[in-house]
């Protein structure tokens, strides 16, 4: 079994959300449907980053990683182009 941590961003209010799962296109689907109470308001969302481990002892350590401040810049690294297009409306 593979386990995902991945980045959503909520296109309500352009916050970000980030998770681990096993099963990544049923856990994208509760959130849009409003069944996940720590993201209900912000919906929807879209995925923007996303990574796979095979243990899932490393996918929640890396979840854990990315929730921290060292983590967040991390993503804004990475996502850096992202962001820019985003930033230009493209």
């Amino acid at each position: 079994m593979m386990y995902y941590v991945y980045v959503l961003e909520s296109l309500k209010d352009n916050h970000f959300y980030i998770g681990c799962t096993n099963n990544i296109k049923n856990r994208l689907q509760l959130h849009n449907l409003g069944k996940v109470y720590s993201t209900k308001l912000r919906r929807p969302f879209k995925i923007i980053y996303c990574e796979i481990y095979p243990n899932k002892g490393d996918a929640f350590t890396r979840e854990k990683f990315l929730k921290t401040g060292w983590g967040r810049n991390y993503l804004k690294r990475v996502l850096e182009n992202y962001f820019e297009a985003k930033k230009l409306g493209r």
